[in-house]
């Protein structure tokens, strides 16, 4: 069985018109990404005869909410505990993207990612030769804004972790639209688990947990573990008596905590609702749990979504949360319909290799996700997650 649900980042290099979801290790394939998929348009050009390919413009959606999402990305630093992948690295060193609701109109463009992080990200990912550029990728249209004017008033706080070997970038649509509909969000780069996120210091170190054939390859539960601790370390910092680790931590309402999380970020939520009782609500974007959660361990709100329902630890973990629950699973649908990577795909040229189309990919899973929170954390009932609705025949409720 798959220890987590993953895409062969051949196929997308090779154009290929299906996609490989089959059991492979933590770390064995990689999930395509926005500059893989880049990379295949990019190397179809062919030889110098040929017209040189154009460069590639990525553009996310628009969140659909009343604000704007502004964004700030902060470093905290664990003094308690050793980086767990890199010991000799000294303490745990986090990065991450605050995205908040904000005055329309005010800031600027946020990067999709920096140009440290963006070369790592082609570098790990990307053969060589294929023309895509550390600028183009940074330069992919947000929809988030740095130094934006903040709406005051008190929101839910979500944290996101995403998928293994992807960095925190790849949940950016997501984020906006969360933050757009009066959320902040806390989007979480778990240092040396993938390409690279800029630390501190100014370096970006990659993955150094990657390698799924070394002896020394943490399993993955061991990865999840380690995540709850970052996600409550995080927590701790934004919700500290005078919130020194965000300038804006006077947004957050600290009694309204969720966790949300693609892959091994989705499982991740599982330890940390486990072990944190902060988070109040928790979902998991088609990632395969590690580990299952006891009968009766999760007793709050919990949304599972897939793209397909023959995971047995899905099974296992549905029949044992013991609170509030929905089990979605998105017709046409793949592990990476609920990132940002089939919409980059897609706009870069790539023939999308399901029947879903991405940005219907995209509105799905912000829509669903946003009402789970909105009935969750806010109180505000949602007909949506009430069962089937003709305007979406492409989303299945399960058990």
């Amino acid at each position: 069985m798959a220890l987590h649900r993953r895409i062969s980042i051949t196929a997308v290099l090779a154009l290929a018109a299906t996609i490989a979801t089959t059991g492979a290790a933590v770390a064995a394939t990689a999930t395509p990404l926005p500059a893989a998929a880049h990379a295949a348009v990019a190397g179809a050009a062919g030889t110098a005869a040929k017209p040189a390919a154009a460069a590639f413009q990525g553009a996310l959606p628009a969140p659909t909410g009343r604000f704007a999402a502004g964004e700030d990305v902060i470093h905290l630093t664990d003094f308690s505990r050793p980086d767990p992948w890199v010991p000799s690295a000294g303490p745990r060193q986090l990065t991450v993207s605050m995205f908040y609701p904000a005055v329309a109109g005010t800031g600027t463009q946020a990067p999709y990612m920096t140009l440290a992080e963006a070369a790592g990200f082609i570098q790990y990912r990307v053969p060589p030769n294929t023309g895509i550029t550390a600028q183009e990728l940074s330069d992919v249209t947000t929809h988030a804004y740095t130094g934006a004017r903040a709406v005051h008033g008190k929101y839910p706080l979500v944290v996101l972790s995403p998928g293994f070997e992807n960095p925190r970038t790849t949940l950016t649509s997501l984020a906006t639209e969360l933050a757009g509909h009066g959320y902040v969000v806390a989007l979480v780069g778990h240092t040396y688990e993938d390409s690279g996120e800029t630390l501190a210091n100014g370096q970006t170190p990659s993955c150094a947990i990657c390698d799924g054939s070394s002896p020394t390859a943490p399993s993955p539960d061991t990865i999840t573990a380690s995540r709850q601790k970052d996600v409550s370390f995080v927590i701790d910092q934004l919700t500290h008596r005078g919130g020194c680790a965000w300038r804006l931590s006077d947004l957050i309402d600290k009694h309204s905590i969720g966790m949300a999380g693609h892959s091994i970020g989705g499982a991740a939520t599982v330890d940390t609702m486990i072990a944190d009782p902060r988070v109040l609500a928790g979902v998991n974007l088609d990632g395969t749990f590690f580990p299952v959660p006891g009968a009766g361990q999760i007793k709050r709100p919990y949304l599972m979504m897939s793209h397909g329902t023959d995971d047995p630890t899905w099974i296992q973990t549905y029949a044992n949360l013991g609170g509030y629950k929905r089990w979605l699973d998105v017709v046409g649908s793949n592990h990476a319909t609920f990132t940002d990577i089939p919409v980059l795909a897609q706009e870069a040229g790539i023939t999308p290799p399901t029947s879903i189309d991405p940005l219907r990919g995209t509105v799905i899973t912000r829509e669903y996700v946003t009402a789970f929170f909105d009935q969750s954390l806010k109180g505000i009932h949602q007909p949506l997650l009430d069962g089937p609705t003709p305007g979406n025949p492409d989303v299945l409720f399960q058990q």
